[in-house]
């Protein structure tokens, strides 16, 4: 089990500039969706950018402590559109 801060805290440490949104599915401590906004998605298609945070969480993921991952990622300007449609 891994709290929603430490989760929050494993992206950030990967990318520093993220926003990030952790919602446990399930109250459980292992299911989340993520979304991440940050610039370091600019430029990189979405599979390279849920890779990235896959990578930041890959000892989390590979010890099983997430069991489930739901990723949303968006640069701040596609984050910026979201809001604004």
């Amino acid at each position: 089990m891994i709290s929603p801060q430490q989760v929050e805290e494993m992206i950030k440490a990967e990318l520093p500039d993220a926003q990030i949104q952790v919602q446990d599915l399930t109250g459980g401590g292992d299911h989340y969706q993520v979304t991440v906004v940050s610039s370091h998605f600019a430029g990189k298609g979405l599979v390279q950018q849920h890779q990235l945070v896959y990578g930041a969480l890959g000892q989390a993921m590979s010890t099983e402590a997430i069991h489930a991952l739901a990723v949303k990622t968006y640069t701040p300007e596609a984050w910026q559109a979201t809001a604004t449609s």
